[in-house]
């Protein structure tokens, strides 16, 4: 894997560790939203300065700077949106300060994820994107979507995928 394959793997797996706790099924790699992303990263970087592209999509967006050489590991950049989990009340649901970053790594309907990474070396911008968006602010769609840690995988169809696997493998082996 080169830097920036590596730096995609660590970010598409970080999110799906903390959506697993949040009863969020995994999200894919989508390639319209990696290159959409990979295009506002780039841009950032070159006009170096952090904000939200015009998308209809939902969007995280990270910024780190130093003055030495900065390697940005794909768990930082989402370690920083899911640390504002402190801030959000789960007994209140829906849209509060300071934890969007946080709802949409977790929201539950999103199903597709889109990264982009852009350095000179001492300036990192990141990006990711959703697909369909998170942070729905009409009424009940945060309770539906930003679970409690602990609530679990709610996959019911993955036991039976599982069983219909084992069956075409006993079908085929026989």
């Amino acid at each position: 894997l080169t830097g920036h394959e590596s730096f995609k793997k660590e970010f598409l797996d970080t999110h799906n560790a903390y959506r697993a706790q949040h009863g969020a099924p995994p999200l894919t790699f989508n390639t319209e939203l990696n290159d959409a992303a990979q295009n506002w990263a780039n841009q950032m970087l070159a006009k170096k300065k952090l904000g939200h592209s015009d998308t209809n999509d939902g969007e995280n967006v990270y910024y780190a700077w130093s003055s030495e050489t900065k390697t940005l590991t794909g768990k930082e950049a989402v370690d920083s949106w899911y640390s504002e989990i402190k801030d959000y009340d789960f007994k209140k649901s829906g849209h509060q300060p300071k934890t969007g970053h946080f709802t949409q790594v977790v929201w539950k309907s999103s199903t597709e994820l889109g990264v982009g990474i852009a350095t000179d070396g001492n300036t990192v911008f990141v990006v990711g994107q959703y697909r369909p968006a998170g942070n729905i602010t009409n009424a009940g769609y945060y309770q539906k979507n930003v679970l409690p840690k602990g609530t679990g995988n709610t996959h019911t169809h993955f036991p039976v995928l599982l069983k219909m696997l084992f069956l075409y493998r006993i079908i085929i082996t026989d």
